[in-house]
């Protein structure tokens, strides 16, 4: 892999691990020292963690991982984009794109392409926030996740509660509930002309609790014609021990920056806040409302409805391809989550159905003829429509979930889901792959090709054995094996190019092999993590264009996840992940790109690593130093050009003033690091999105008691 020597902020980092490891002397703290030979505790299991099962329950019956940043984390840190926040979670790598677009990898390399989304769950309190054939790849900016009660990640498989999509991993944010939300107003300014306003509150009346909160912002932009504003808002009503309702809203308009062209381009002061695609956009609307319903049974048993109706539009510039063109997508979709919960003894059993509608549009369209490129280029990417379809989607889920106490130290856990999705395709345009007049291009035909009308369906089972053991000190053995899936995406299916007139396309598959090591001592939280994962039917574009599904991938690593309070006042935190994700198969790709068996997939670093040390200076206030570093990866399948890798670190400062007032600062990238949030090499070049350079952020908060 690629080796660089280390940068300035990778070595302050490294020394605050080793000065925070090391003894610390009591006397240097004052009267606030512990005593000799003492320590502070942290949390200790049982910690209470939600998604696995749909509940809340301690951490210590999971046969798996799932990583949960609390409320207050969130606040600190106060992110203004995703990848801010989740860098928390070991093996979770959200790279920041243009404005509020990102990429993720959980568990994996981060994953491009038409259905790349398909491979991670995105939640939302617990429900899917789109439907699974009809995701994007940056759909995670839909979610108030700036003003979340936690964030949870589940890394790998998830397990029977959820089906397609969560294939390497699950986030799911969970919104405060209403009771928790208090009367508060926020501003704050920063770099690039960044504005933002927050607030919320809430209301009772009876048994009956009313919230609302939401944020506003604005961000010139890094880059040229690079800003965007935002706008989220959610409401929500809860009864006591009765149902409740959420919804949510959000809307973007941005200004879109492309890549940055040409070997380190990204160490270029000009070239960095270039913008080669001027005039490309991003907008986007969403609009959910979840409702929640639970009816005790009797004899341990409960029943949860969780209806749901959800809608979202988008219209963006594909500036990463030839001719730009524009696409246009909407979804309108309903469901419902049903589900018994039974407690027998110290085991549980749940059951379950989740039934969905959809009903979708694409549309491309590409304004202007190509000017400069080859003759090849010119006549297969003609101006025109190139795409225009509507599909309808059923899906239907049936799950159970059993766990059970074995003697004294042991829990078993089984899990089975079956997961069934029908397409109902309609083409709007001419099939095959004319201009939209019907008129053939040259060399073959047009690159686009519109299948004919036509339904599709998929079904996938996907089991799960887990099994906990106590082993005394050293915390809590667990295990898993799991398999998990995502059926094709219907772009994968529909949006087609040459001659391929219909994609034959199998659901991936990945079986998964988890042990961990998970326990909580005096000062002292750890979870350790090994994971084994092959990955079939990995769906790829072969070097005819074609969308195929015989790809093999591997993915093998460690994770730890690591809380350690030293001294009264201070705070170790953080998290590290070694892995390697290769090519188990030999093929020439789209764009005469060599897949190889045995090297690394792209944009895979084989180390990621995020260690907070965080003081609490005072009764009112707190200071936090965050390293987060990236390792080199490879930037083609071919392993032929890299990218080294870069290390930040970022500083926050919180002080409160009286009982309700709070003053916040935040400074990302301290040392004014110069380096890419994301590297790729593609149509023979090498392209970077830069990362920013040193911003600063100020924020005033009030807070009625």
């Amino acid at each position: 892999m690629p080796v660089r020597a280390a940068s300035a902020s990778a070595r302050l980092g490294q020394a605050l691990l080793v000065a925070a490891l090391l003894p610390w002397p009591g006397a240097a703290l004052g009267d606030d020292a512990p005593p000799s030979g003492s320590q502070s505790d942290v949390p200790e299991l049982p910690r209470l963690v939600v998604t696995s099962t749909g509940e809340a329950r301690p951490v210590a019956e999971l046969a798996g991982n799932n990583a949960r940043i609390e409320r207050d984390a969130i606040e600190l840190t106060g992110h203004t984009h995703i990848s801010e926040i989740v860098s928390q979670a070991p093996a979770t790598w959200v790279v920041r794109g243009s404005g509020q677009e990102h990429l993720t990898a959980i568990r994996s390399p981060v994953l491009t392409g038409a259905g790349a989304c398909g491979a991670f769950l995105y939640l939302e309190d617990g429900i899917p926030i789109r439907p699974a054939g009809f995701c994007n790849v940056n759909e995670l900016f839909e979610i108030n996740s700036e003003q979340a009660g936690a964030i949870e990640v589940i890394r790998g498989p998830g397990n029977a509660l959820y089906g397609s999509n969560a294939l390497h991993g699950i986030i799911n944010v969970i919104p405060p509930r209403p009771a928790e939300v208090g009367a508060h107003l926020a501003i704050e300014t920063g770099s690039w002309d960044y504005y933002r306003g927050r607030f919320g509150g809430s209301l009772q009346r009876g048994q009956d609790d009313f919230a609302a909160w939401g944020h506003a912002e604005h961000d010139g932009g890094f880059r040229r014609q690079d800003s965007y504003n935002q706008y989220k808002l959610n409401l929500a009503w809860q009864r006591e021990d009765g149902p409740g309702a959420l919804f949510s809203g959000t809307r973007l308009r941005q200004d879109t920056a492309g890549f940055i062209v040409g070997k380190d381009a990204y160490k270029d002061s000009d070239q960095r806040k270039s913008n080669p695609v001027a005039g490309a956009f991003r907008d986007a609307d969403s609009y959910r409302v979840t409702g929640r319903y639970e009816q005790s049974l009797g004899d341990g048993t409960t029943l949860a409805v969780r209806p749901y109706l959800r809608n979202s539009w988008m219209s963006f510039t594909q500036h990463f391809l030839p001719g730009m063109p524009e696409e246009d997508n909407r979804q309108n979709s309903a469901g419902l989550r049903a589900q018994l919960r039974r407690e027998h003894g110290n085991g549980l059993i749940i059951a379950g159905l989740d039934l969905e509608y959809m009903d979708g549009w694409l549309e491309e369209f590409q304004a202007d003829p190509i000017e400069n490129g080859s003759d090849f280029l010119m006549e297969t990417r003609p101006a025109g429509q190139h795409y225009d379809y509507d599909v309808d989607a059923l899906l239907a889920g049936p799950y159970v979930h059993w766990q059970q106490p074995v003697g004294e130290r042991a829990l078993i856990s089984l899990g089975l889901r079956y997961e069934y999705l029908r397409y109902d395709y309609d083409n709007q345009m001419i099939d095959g792959n004319t201009r939209d007049d019907g008129t053939p291009c040259g060399f073959g035909g047009c690159l686009f090709n519109r299948p004919a009308d036509r339904d599709d369906d998929f079904g996938e089972f996907a089991p799960k054995l887990g099994l906990v053991l106590e082993t005394g000190p050293a915390g809590d053995l667990y295990g898993q094996l799991a398999r998990s899936f995502r059926f094709p995406q219907a772009t994968e299916l529909y949006r087609l190019q040459r001659q391929q007139n219909v994609a034959e396309l199998d659901p991936e598959q990945l079986d998964s092999i988890e042990l961990g090591l998970r326990g909580g001592a005096g000062a002292w939280y750890w979870d350790l993590a090994g994971f084994y994962m092959e990955k079939d039917n990995f769906i790829f574009r072969d070097a005819d264009g074609f969308n195929v599904s015989d790809g093999k991938t591997r993915h093998v690593g460690v994770e730890t996840l690591l809380e350690f309070r030293f001294a009264e006042r201070w705070m170790l935190s953080g998290s590290a992940t070694w892995a390697r994700h290769t090519y188990r198969f030999d093929r020439v790709a789209g764009g005469g790109e060599r897949i190889e068996k045995g090297n690394d997939v792209d944009t895979a670093p084989r180390r990621l690593s995020n260690l907070r040390l965080s003081f609490d200076y005072s009764a009112l206030g707190r200071a936090q130093l965050e390293w987060v570093s990236v390792g080199g990866y490879y930037l083609d399948a071919a392993n032929s050009a890299q990218y080294g890798g870069h290390d930040l670190l970022n500083l926050r400062l919180q002080q409160q003033v009286g009982r309700q007032w709070r003053g916040t600062l935040r400074v990302n990238n301290l040392l004014d690091e110069t380096y890419a949030e994301r590297a790729d090499f593609a149509f023979g070049n090498f392209r970077y999105v830069p990362g920013r350079d040193r911003a600063i952020f100020v924020e005033l908060s009030y807070g009625a008691d």
